[in-house]
């Protein structure tokens, strides 16, 4: 259909946003870096991953065709391959631009040839005593086999002079133990990196051979694998499945230079991997580097202005979170707002609070040193119930998933692992505490992010604390299916995948729907990070041709073209991808007024998360929080520096409208985090001003009488004698 399109080449359209922001005028020159250290990241993993799924299904002879676009698993695999390569050049020169107009300040990348002989001669004394020690290189011919490689790490291949047949040199070329960015200059701005100095110098692992030839090369392998379960005995299945997926087949050979077509064939041939799977860079292999060159140099012009997330300016400092929550419900927004200074601050409460009787929570991914654990464990380790549902299918989290649960088990936590072949995506945390008359109060949270302090400050999320009894009962019903194995059919409030999500949403999609055909004005907007269920785009399909507006902010993939006649005409999709990674996921479902719904979860309006995960949905009902969430929205649908809009072609353009008037709304977002603060102190201070000039008046008014009082006495002679005596 001409208003669809196949999932993998909307995914690399994402990731090519990506990387206009390293060349974006207005990206400073070292946050351009980590752009395109990023691009190179994302598409390591969409090699490992649906690469590595569409590689499969080829080798298994599929012939199944893709339901958006109609192609094959091969003919998918040739686009896929196709579009990456017109990417390369623009890769490429986006890091050589950056490095040219960093230059200035002092940076260069220096390649052996440009280096003074004084450094060549350095660099050789550094190869011979700092590098060849710890590193051995393996001969591979037909009578020697061939070596593992290791899942993106980066090696130097000679090709060596032999009378028969090919022979082969591979050296690591890396030592595991020295730094991969070899300084020649004393703040490390002028630079050759490792692999280029053990390429150079390859020859001298290899003394009885002549080397021909000689290039860096990388591949990736890839992670598509994945094990059901949850019992006792699936954590161990995890940690084989971490072990195995090192191990899993090359799906990508990239390669620093021309090298000899008989010696390349040959690696191809022992790698078993075809041609078409072989990709030139003509820049370094690995650009995780590019990170720690953005802290050689301090200078504000090169940086972005530094943004710290600011105190909830809806949090009191004098009343717990919990009490705060009874009071009214609680919106949070990430990284605008402090997580440790809300979130945390809840758990750590709770913790220690010797009311609260239970903590139940669904875990996915934490951060390194997690205070989220932390709490957890403090709060088993006083007696109190915590139920934790740790994902260990967390796609390259699973190591860590797997010792956070150790930890938290011998905390005395209780740890289960959820639903047998559903992974448990869901945001959730249920606390209950003792009330009055011995009753409980509880007070649930539902968010779009994950439950970690570092991406907390780098994605945008938002958050919903709420003391809803009906809510409540819903997250009690979620935590109860996933102890006992079974899905959540019908709830209060809640939405909850994979039965209790997808319908309500095509529900309330199917109302817009009937108020359109009424001749009423029917709305429907969403912000989320993919797109590509096929249920939800067949009935957004069906809204435009109905004359629904619809309105989609969809960071990344996105199988729905926008504005194709006739079809989707009435849609529009813009994509803003920018300093902060856009993660919050808002659904919106008629226009305002009393009968608008609202909520924000953690699903995204993909298969894989509304029907085979479980994830939490919650509606925004306060009208307060209703209007900041329409205005959330407003600003996105405002941003004309960040924000790409999709072409009926399926292309992105930058957004034009008021060009001469440019809005980024990240940083409106953060200016409006800094000034609700701001508010809330003036009028605190406001209040204690008034409350002062109260104090002052009442003062003088208890204290006036008394004057004249005294005044009066002052003026009246004093009478002698006894007083008389009163009956």
């Amino acid at each position: 259909m001409e208003y669809l399109e196949n999932r993998e080449l909307s995914w690399l359209r994402f990731n090519k946003r990506v990387l206009e922001e390293a060349t974006a005028p207005e990206t400073p020159l070292l946050e351009r870096l980590a752009f395109s250290a990023i691009y190179q990241s994302n598409l390591d993993e969409f090699f490992m991953v649906r690469v590595g799924s569409v590689t499969d299904k080829v080798k298994n002879g599929s012939k199944k065709k893709d339901k958006f676009s109609g192609m094959t698993p091969p003919q998918q695999l040739d686009a896929i391959f196709t579009a990456v390569r017109r990417l390369q050049p623009s890769v490429e020169e986006a890091l050589r631009l950056t490095m040219k107009e960093l230059a200035p300040y002092g940076f260069e990348h220096v390649t052996f040839e440009r280096a003074t002989k004084e450094e060549q001669t350095f660099l050789e004394l550094y190869f011979k005593r700092e590098l060849k020690p710890f590193i051995s290189g393996i001969v591979v011919n037909d009578a020697l086999p061939f070596p593992f490689l290791r899942n993106k790490d980066i090696y130097a291949v000679v090709q060596l002079a032999a009378k028969k047949g090919i022979s082969i040199g591979i050296v690591p070329a890396s030592t595991g133990s020295s730094e991969r960015i070899i300084h020649l200059g004393k703040d490390g701005k002028r630079f050759i990196l490792e692999e280029e100095v053990i390429l150079r110098f390859a020859h001298l692992m290899f003394k009885n051979y002549k080397v021909m030839d000689r290039a860096l090369i990388r591949i990736t392998r890839s992670a598509d694998i994945m094990v059901s379960g949850r019992g006792p005995e699936f954590r161990q299945r995890m940690e084989e499945l971490v072990d195995k997926r090192q191990k899993l087949a090359p799906v990508r050979l990239e390669i620093s230079d021309v090298f000899n077509r008989s010696a390349l064939d040959y690696i191809c041939r022992k790698l078993k991997l075809k041609n078409v799977s072989v990709f030139t860079s003509r820049i370094p292999l690995d650009l995780s580097y590019l990170y720690t060159l953005q802290e050689y140099d301090s200078d504000p012009r090169l940086h972005y202005v530094q943004r710290l997330p600011r105190k909830p300016a809806a949090l009191s400092d004098t009343r717990t979170v919990f009490s705060q929550i009874k009071s009214k419900d609680i919106l949070l927004s990430f990284p605008f707002e402090s997580i440790n200074l809300s979130f945390i601050r809840l758990l750590q409460e709770s913790a220690n609070d010797p009311k609260v009787t239970s903590i139940k929570i669904t875990l996915y991914r934490l951060a390194r040193n997690s205070k989220v654990i932390d709490a957890l464990c403090t709060a088993a380790e006083q007696g109190k119930e915590v139920l934790v549902m740790i994902e260990l299918r967390a796609r390259f989290d699973e190591e860590n998933n797997i010792e956070w649960s150790k930890q938290l088990q011998e905390a005395g936590v209780r740890v289960i692992y959820g639903p047998k072949d559903f992974k448990a995506h869901s945001k959730l945390l249920l606390i209950t505490r003792k009330a009055q008359g011995g009753s409980f109060d509880h007070v649930t949270q539902i968010g779009t992010g994950n439950y970690n302090e570092k991406t907390a400050s780098l994605y945008t999320d938002l958050m919903l604390l709420t003391a809803d009894k009906d809510i409540a009962a819903d997250a009690e019903a979620v935590f109860s299916g996933l102890v006992n194995g079974t899905f959540v059919e019908n709830t209060n409030k809640l939405l909850v995948s994979p039965l209790a999500l997808r319908p309500q949403v095509l529900e309330m999609m199917d109302q817009q729907i009937e108020l359109a055909k009424n001749g009423k004005k029917g709305y429907i907007a969403a912000k989320v990070n993919s797109l590509n269920d096929p249920a939800i785009i067949e009935k957004l399909v069906e809204a435009s041709q109905a004359g629904v507006k619809v309105e989609l902010v969809v960071r990344g993939l996105c199988c729905l073209i926008a504005g194709v006649q006739g079809y989707t005409e009435n849609i529009t999709v813009r994509s803003i991808v920018g300093r902060f990674l856009e993660h919050s996921r808002i659904f919106i479902f008629g226009e305002d007024g009393p009968d608008q719904k609202i909520y924000i979860g953690s699903a995204d309006y993909m298969s894989r998360n509304t029907i085979r995960r479980v994830e939490v949905a919650a509606p925004i009902e306060d009208s307060r929080l209703k209007k900041r969430i329409r205005d959330m929205f407003r600003v996105l649908m405002r941003d004309n520096v960040k924000a790409r809009i999709m072409l009926s072609s399926g292309e992105y353009i930058h957004e034009r409208r008021n060009a001469d008037t440019p809005f980024n709304s990240q940083e409106y977002f953060y200016e409006e985090a800094y000034r609700r603060l701001e508010d809330k102190s003036s009028r605190q201070e406001q209040l204690r001003i008034n409350r002062t000039k109260g104090s002052t008046k009442k003062t003088a008014k208890k204290t006036a009488p008394k004057a004249a009082e005294n005044k009066q006495k002052a003026g009246t002679p004093a009478k002698r004698g006894r007083k008389k005596k009163t009956e």
